[in-house]
């Protein structure tokens, strides 16, 4: 499977980080050009993350597209580096995702704390459930 060209593009950033006050830099970064969700609804609310993240999707063209939120900085980014490698998948595509080796490959899994693995895994989740009920 190819990668979507952002997640190419987060992929080559990443990589050319030396360590990870480099890295921790460029998420905040990659945070900042998240887009912004038009409202914040209860629906929307990812349950399972220890900050506050609110995901929506659709489906166009039999392909899915996220956006998400979150008030705390590193979260954005994390965000933002999920959903580059996310937005344009196919939902068959997305179920079989492994997200803990996409973290890995950007070298930032050693730095997720259980916690923060944990929130993002419930964001891939709710993205997956939200494909499936489509």
């Amino acid at each position: 499977m190819s990668l979507p060209s952002a997640a190419q593009q987060a992929l080559d950033a990443f990589a050319a980080c030396p360590g990870w006050e480099q890295r921790a830099r460029l998420l905040m970064h990659w945070g900042e050009r998240l887009e912004l969700l038009a409202e914040r609804r209860e629906a929307d609310r990812v349950h399972g993350c220890e900050s506050q993240v609110w995901l929506s999707g659709e489906r166009q063209d039999d392909r899915w597209h996220f956006r998400a939120s979150s008030d705390a900085r590193l979260i954005r980014g994390l965000l933002a580096v999920l959903l580059a490698r996310v937005n344009g998948l196919h939902a068959s595509e997305l179920a079989a995702l492994d997200i803990a080796d996409w973290f890995a490959q950007l070298g930032l899994s050693r730095q997720l704390s259980p916690s923060r693995a944990s929130g993002m895994n419930a964001v891939v989740q709710q993205m997956r459930r939200l494909s499936e009920a489509a």
